[in-house]
């Protein structure tokens, strides 16, 4: 029965156009961020300066968990699915190009934020070529599938790019 299950799946993956290398697509928006600055207190005098403050930390990209057909795994806040690559064995990223378009990486502007199940020590972020941080979960760069609606996973276990894409559990290993 679970074999017949993966053919089906496998089957919706074709059709929906994971396997598509000549699509291109926007990556899904971020979450604006701002910035607060810090204003002089009233008892201030025109002779006392306000102590230099680090600025505050800026908010990053929430990741956090859902169930799926694969089990609990990795979505943004939006609902969109994560996924790895599995031809990436650090973190640095290999996706660019035609492979970024389809496979958009999860980009942050401040420090990714955890929530759900995911384990915020396993977060971190990694630079690209263009400069741009790049979420990254258990040394792993984070990506979407372009043309893949909110909640719906359909383009686990493809290969495409010269590796396989597989939706990532809490624990930061690829979904079976």
């Amino acid at each position: 029965m679970r074999s017949a299950v993966v053919v089906g799946l496998a089957t919706v993956a074709i059709l929906t156009g994971c396997g598509s290398e000549t699509d291109a697509g926007g990556s899904p928006s971020q979450e604006p961020t701002a910035s607060a600055s810090p204003e002089p207190t009233e008892d201030a005098t025109p002779s006392e300066t306000p102590s230099p403050q680090a600025p505050p930390a800026r908010p990053g990209t929430v990741v956090t968990t859902a169930s799926s057909d694969f089990g609990t795994m990795l979505f943004d806040k939006t609902g969109q699915a994560i996924y790895l690559f599995d031809r990436e064995t650090s973190d640095r990223p290999r996706c660019y190009g035609s492979c970024a378009d389809a496979w958009p990486p999860v980009l942050t502007k401040g420090e990714p934020r955890a929530d759900g199940r995911v384990r915020a020590g396993l977060l971190a972020t990694t630079e690209r070529k263009d400069g741009t941080l790049q979420v990254t979960y258990a040394g792993q760069p984070l990506y979407y599938y372009a043309h893949e609606g909110k909640n719906e996973v359909l383009c686990h276990n493809v290969v495409e790019y010269g590796g396989t894409w597989l939706v990532v559990q809490p624990n930061g290993e690829a979904a079976p």
